[in-house]
């Protein structure tokens, strides 16, 4: 009976095993944790900046009250003769509210067409220059180790730099307008595409390329018949989703002079035009919501 049981325990699969930290290092980096926590509010309290404001709710209500009010309902309850008087009466000026909205409503889809192709061609940028670089930058491509090392800094010092701060200098090189923002966009996620490439080719099977490079195969040979075709489902998932990104991202480059949507936003927070900043956001979740949904019906088409 006993050897039976120690048959049977023998022929047993093993036991799981937990894969990760231990319960020892992580209650550790729990501790650090906390205790980082616990001094950045020490810190604010010292310096007297954790404070929400005199009246925050107050505040709050306000501005929620004023963005609940999105300018685009003037294009149907808006007043045709709304007149604007000085303090003692005197009518200094009538606007037709319907037809301001209606003319602000035009830019405003110019302004989300500029941010979608600023988005558009610097993501496709971003996967030209990341592309041979994450190629380089994988372990497992037998890249020599200085181009390798080379690689791998730029990407790095392309993902540590935002997008703002590419824009801010490229702006003083190239002037403004859209090209600012596509090349600002293009550069910070050239860094983050090409980490993905790069972590994709390194979790291919290497059977297959190494058959491929055992033919004598030069490396774009290797690349077109063996990476290549089994990085595609990778490499699409990848680029809808830092292009979706960059939808969010390019929004803000209006503010340093890129255009787009970031520019409304620039204006209507400075006049303090609140119904204004509601239309616009509401444009910029719209257009989020509706490169998302495409995105997941590409993705279910294809992957």
């Amino acid at each position: 009976m006993a050897n039976t049981s120690t048959a049977a325990l023998e022929g047993s699969p093993p036991r799981p095993r937990l894969v990760g930290f231990s319960s020892r290092r992580a209650a550790w980096l729990m501790a650090v944790y906390a205790l980082l926590v616990a001094t950045c509010i020490a810190s604010l309290i010292r310096s007297d900046d954790f404070s929400f404001g005199r009246r925050p709710w107050h505040n709050l209500m306000t501005t929620a009250s004023e963005l609940s009010q999105p300018s685009f309902l003037n294009l149907w309850f808006g007043d045709p003769k709304l007149e604007y008087k000085a303090d003692d009466g005197r009518v200094l000026r009538v606007e037709d509210q319907p037809a301001v909205e209606a003319k602000f409503i035009m830019g405003l889809v110019s302004a989300v067409w500029t941010t979608l192709k600023i988005a558009t061609l610097g993501s496709l940028l971003a996967a030209l220059l990341g592309a041979p670089l994450g190629f380089l930058s994988a372990k497992n491509m037998h890249t020599p180790a200085p181009i390798a090392w080379c690689a791998r800094r730029i990407l790095d010092v392309a993902r540590s730099i935002h997008s703002l701060v590419f824009g801010l200098l490229i702006v003083g090189i190239v002037g403004l307008g859209p090209m600012a923002g596509i090349l600002a966009i293009a550069l910070h996620s050239m860094g983050t595409w090409g980490k993905l490439y790069a972590e994709s080719i390194e979790t291919l099977d290497m059977r297959p390329i190494e058959a491929v490079r055992a033919t004598g195969a030069t490396p774009v040979q290797v690349f077109l018949f063996a990476v290549w075709p089994a990085l595609l489902p990778n490499f699409l998932s990848n680029h809808l989703y830092i292009w979706e990104y960059n939808i969010r991202d390019s929004t803000v480059l209006g503010l340093i002079g890129a255009g787009g949507l970031g520019l409304l936003l620039s204006e209507a927070v400075s006049l303090f035009q609140w119904g204004r900043l509601a239309t616009i956001l509401i444009a910029i979740v719209l257009l989020v919501v509706a490169f998302d949904a495409l995105s997941r019906k590409v993705r279910s088409a294809v992957l």
